[in-house]
């Protein structure tokens, strides 16, 4: 048995069905962002149930915020997997992502036949207000990941890489420079390890799970001429392993993959992710809507699997991958320099996105920048929850409609 901080006891172990109506509650009600994710998660599992004490939680968050992919659904596959083994990490994963997914599959089924002002304003809304949630997300990275001149001139150069090297390429090559800087200027400083996060991940299992992870980097582009289904897969699996930083980041990664081929819209893909604001759980479940929306076959639910699917597959073979090295690695004062400029250079590759394709987009003339300002006050000044945001976007959007402002 083991010692919570208050010092009770809890079990080390539990089931997958436990684990399974655990995460369904927070995936209906786990609403604002990874970070506020993660305060449900401590609030539910920590505080509440008592799965584990403060410090293993504060360990593996510090670990699944170092590596790419999802932190808030990483946490979660990892809390999962410490509560149930393999079956609790994959309850948890289901739970946590599938009210999001199904909502964002029924917006994108019904998306199309939208018509006359009410939804076209609607849309034009949804739109609109990835500006502002975007702005802010901008905003609150570089004030944390870029907080002097060096790391600030990182992301100023990774915008300017993206500038003339557009594409998934640019974004690669952004974050290799960027974390090549951070390496130079060696800002980071190794942690203790602490050996508080213990799972049932041998070390056979993790280099297995790290050889897959670059085995389909390397062999899914050769597979995506092919067929689509490949291609389709290719695509959302590079974007999740590149996602550093951030849900938000994931952004530009499938703009870049998605709608620079022709297969989504610009419109369709701006309105998508207004819409997935609006729901709980883990913003990763935009591309649930967007390989329902793909123009060619796989869409609809069979695009839709296909997509969340690989979107998510790199970082959880990532966590699984690093899970047994962890403690060793933290120690490891490069590692953290190099992920400092790979994380500043995000910062830029965002600023990037929040210029084209966000603004160049939905903002087509001072009425619809005014909206967007309203927006980004209510979340920065005001504090409303994005998911209120939304909506006030949606009815503001509406109300240009009606004034004229879309025909």
């Amino acid at each position: 048995m083991s010692k919570t901080t208050e010092g009770a006891e809890h079990p080390t172990t539990g089931h997958a069905a436990e684990v399974f109506l655990a995460f369904l509650k927070l995936g209906l009600t786990s609403f604002g962002g990874p970070i506020a994710h993660l305060g449900y998660f401590r609030d539910e599992l920590v505080t509440r149930r008592r799965w584990l004490d403060d410090r293993a939680y504060g360990d593996l968050v510090a670990l699944c915020q170092f590596l790419p992919g999802p932190a808030s659904s990483q946490v979660g596959f990892a809390l999962g997997m410490m509560r149930a083994g393999w079956l609790g990490a994959l309850a948890a994963f289901v739970a946590f992502t599938l009210p999001s997914a199904l909502v964002l599959l029924v917006f994108a089924m019904g998306a199309a036949s939208i018509a006359g002002p009410v939804g076209t304003g609607a849309l034009n809304g949804l739109k609109i207000v990835a500006v502002a949630i975007i702005a802010q997300a901008v905003w609150g990275m570089a004030r944390n990941l870029c907080p002097d001149r060096e790391r600030a001139t990182i992301a100023v150069a990774a915008v300017a890489v993206l500038a003339f090297v557009p594409g998934p390429f640019g974004m690669v090559g952004a974050i290799f420079l960027g974390a090549m800087a951070g390496l130079v200027l060696g800002r980071g400083a190794g942690m203790p390890a602490s050996g508080n996060v213990q799972m049932p991940v041998s070390r056979k299992v993790a280099l297995s799970a790290l050889v897959v992870f670059l085995a389909l980097l390397v062999v899914l582009p050769m597979l995506a001429g092919q067929g689509q289904a490949f291609a389709v897969i290719d695509s959302f699996y590079r974007a999740g392993a590149l996602v550093f930083g951030g849900g938000h980041v994931v952004l530009p990664l499938l703009q870049a993959e998605i709608v620079a081929p022709g297969w989504v819209s610009p419109d369709e893909f701006l309105a998508g992710y207004g819409a997935a604001q609006a729901v709980p759980g883990p913003l990763f479940t935009f591309a649930a809507y967007l390989g329902a929306v793909l123009g060619p076959e796989p869409n609809g639910i069979a695009g839709a699997a296909l997509a969340l699917a690989a979107v998510f597959a790199p970082g959880f073979l990532l966590l699984v991958g690093v899970l047994p090295f962890w403690d060793r690695f933290r120690t490891m004062a490069r590692a953290q320099s190099l992920m400092q400029g790979a994380n500043a250079a995000v910062v830029g590759i965002l600023g990037a996105a929040l210029y084209s394709p966000v603004f160049t987009s939905a903002i087509g003339d001072l009425r619809d920048f005014t909206l967007a300002l309203v927006c980004f006050v209510a979340l920065m000044v005001w504090k409303a929850p994005p998911w209120a945001v939304v909506i006030i976007a949606a009815l503001g959007g509406v109300g240009l409609a009606f004034m004229g402002q879309r025909p």
